[in-house]
């Protein structure tokens, strides 16, 4: 530990792997959690926003936390180190989990320890596996020649931290690397997040766009293999569906009209979001898909269901790792509020609440069309069509009904639709008879 690597840790804050601490108070709750996670940092001498303290460090000190974790059952391992005043209590994770404290049994989620019941936490420990994919070393990458430094800048960017920080203090106080033997070594997600080629390492990372030209995804109008880190690809999964969302306007009597979109854009984002950071990465045959039909567009996403798994209600977080990363540059809520917030995004921009459906395997989300653009969208194909007939009516004054319906590619009766509403608005009137008759256009229709 290092001047610019406390620096950086501060500048991060709180995360799966960081708790700040000015005292002893419930740190054994802190240790638990760490140990029946992926194991953590405590630094004693910090507040929680992050500012220095200092805390006197005393053999007493160590001998205290000691008492604390020979307390703890079963037995869990930690490391102390210190600098400038601040204790670090390195938590190492548990090899024989659960573990518990005096206050019970906790698990780290986000930068938070929230306590759970023992059955809870084996439950959880079933459904997930103890080995997980984000925390697998990929022994094929090799440091430097497989890494993109670029990429790791533009993430300290996104996430506000400084970029004069080593690269390789910087991955390893991010859970990204550890250094062995004098090698920095990437974990699965390092490797996702920060190789040139991060495909070359985890092929089936790629992500689906397809856009299809009929509702029951038949005709394919385009089709992409969206690769690149798990950031870049969120990126590029929304750049598509940007390009192909259809869009109509407000008028607001402002110069510049107000663009309405047809489907809630940050409700999608995050559902991708989702997908790539809960994707079961040990299955290797399959894809996270977006498909984008005509009237909805569907995120498929493979998994394996937790046994207690309840829509809006139950935290899941399969790579703990990955999903930390995309919370440190803001890609995703910490306390796993994704769904709430989709829910939250919809109504306010009033479009139907995404459709969520799972089973054993495979998870999907659906959104529609927002409501306000379809009246929107309605209302423009309304005008279009009028001034379609009307610009028909001034060029040949008699034409007929199933010329019109002809000419504008509708049915006689969709056709006498709009012609009623012009008579009742008092732009159009019949003169004549039915058959030897003309059509009149009144001055109204200029206004």
């Amino acid at each position: 530990m290092n001047k610019d690597d406390l620096c950086l840790i501060l500048e991060e804050g709180e995360g799966y792997k960081t708790e700040f601490k000015e005292s002893l108070t419930n740190i054994d709750r802190e240790i638990v959690a760490f140990a029946n996670s992926s194991g953590g940092r405590i630094f004693l001498g910090i507040t929680d926003c992050g500012k220095t303290k200092g805390i006197q460090i005393t053999n007493k000190l160590r001998s205290q936390i000691q008492d604390i974790v020979n307390n703890c059952r079963p037995k869990i391992k930690i490391n102390f180190e210190e600098f400038d005043n601040v204790l670090i209590v390195d938590v190492r994770e548990g090899e024989d989990k659960p573990h518990e404290c005096s206050s019970g049994f906790f698990k780290r989620l986000g930068a938070n320890s929230q306590k759970m019941t023992r059955n809870e936490i084996i439950e959880s420990f079933k459904a997930e596996g103890k080995t997980r994919f984000d925390e697998l070393t990929e022994p094929k990458f090799k440091y430097p020649k497989d890494f993109d430094k670029n990429k790791l800048m533009r993430f300290l960017e996104l996430a506000e931290l400084s970029k004069s920080i080593k690269p390789e203090s910087a991955l390893m106080n991010i859970g990204s690397a550890v250094k062995q033997e004098g090698s920095l070594h990437f974990n699965n997600s390092g490797v996702l997040f920060f190789a040139k080629e991060p495909q070359r390492f985890v092929p089936w990372s790629v992500f689906t766009v397809v856009l299809f030209k009929d509702k029951n995804g038949v005709d394919i109008i385009d089709r992409k293999e969206i690769t690149g880190s798990l950031f870049e690809i969120v990126d590029k999964v929304m750049d598509f569906v940007r390009l192909y969302a259809k869009v109509a306007y407000r008028f607001t009597g402002r110069p510049q009209r107000e663009e309405i979109y047809e489907y809630p854009f940050e409700a999608i984002r995050e559902a991708v979001i989702n997908s790539v950071m809960h994707k079961d990465y040990f299955e290797h045959g399959h894809s996270n898909i977006l498909k984008f039909f005509p009237h909805r567009i569907q995120i498929e996403n493979i998994w394996a269901k937790p046994k207690t798994f309840i829509v809006g209600k139950t935290v899941f977080r399969r790579n703990h790792l990955i999903a930390d990363l995309f919370s440190r540059i803001r890609f995703g809520e910490k306390l796993g509020s994704g769904m709430l917030r989709m829910k939250d995004i919809c109504r306010t921009e009033k479009a139907p609440s995404p459709q969520v459906e799972f089973n054993e395997n495979y998870f999907y989300v659906t959104f529609r069309q927002s409501h306000e653009y379809l009246k929107l969208a309605k209302e423009e194909t309304t005008q279009k069509t009028t001034q379609k007939i009307l610009s028909a009516i001034k060029e040949k004054p008699e034409i007929t009904r199933g010329e019109l319906a002809d000419l504008l590619g509708i049915t006689p009766d969709g056709v006498k639709y709009h012609l009623d509403n012009l008579k009742k608005k008092g732009v159009l009137k019949r003169v004549g008879g039915r058959r030897e008759g003309a059509w009149e256009i009144s001055r109204k229709a200029d206004d």
